[in-house]
């Protein structure tokens, strides 16, 4: 009695999940949602509260004070310049047909690093006397500040979809319906 209780229990389980699977996959696509992407002048104001944030979590004293505008400046000019490669890298994709050429990425890739390189290196030597002024707390709490600060700004790049790349990874590792391919025959990515 038990085991024909248990096995139509199981049939019922089944035959609903079908139904509702089909009730589900018959309903009519849904338009997905658009990720709402931040105009320039959102970017701007963002990029302007985290300096702010920055000079505040610092506590600067009167001496300290009079070293931050040119940091503030310089940190103002590398954001505006990271908008500015933004807004080019959109237009050309825009003027693109298909797929970018992957050597032209390559390229593109490698002038932003050394851009990246050189900026990073003018703002050490900007910073360095004002850095050279902090007392060891000012120091802990820029270390974290900066590491807060490269988290949001990967977030607002998209960087924080890493899970995506993941789980794109793991589908073309183990091959799937979708004929994105598979490693080679024994071989662990």
């Amino acid at each position: 009695m038990k085991k024909t209780v248990l096995a139509v229990t199981a049939a019922a389980l089944v035959a609903g999940s079908a139904v509702s699977y089909t009730a589900f996959a018959q309903q009519p696509d849904r338009k997905v949602e658009e990720r709402w992407q931040p105009s320039a002048a959102d970017r701007a104001a963002f990029a302007d509260a985290r300096i702010a944030a920055l000079r505040a979590g610092l506590k600067l004293n009167a001496e300290q004070e009079k070293l931050w505008p040119p940091v503030e400046n310089m940190l103002k000019d590398l954001s505006q310049k990271r908008m500015d490669r933004f807004e080019k890298m959109r237009a050309e994709r825009e003027k693109q047909d298909g797929k970018p050429d992957p050597m032209q990425r390559l390229r593109r890739s490698a002038d932003f690093m050394s851009e990246t390189g050189a900026d990073l290196k003018r703002l050490a030597d900007t910073a360095q006397p004002l850095y050279d002024k902090l007392d060891d707390a000012q120091k802990q709490r820029l270390r974290v500040l900066v590491r807060h600060g490269m988290r949001d700004g990967m977030r607002e790049r998209g960087m924080h979809r890493f899970g995506e790349w993941r789980e794109r990874f793991r589908h073309w590792r183990e091959g799937d319906a979708d004929g994105r391919g598979s490693a080679p025959s024994g071989q662990r990515l």
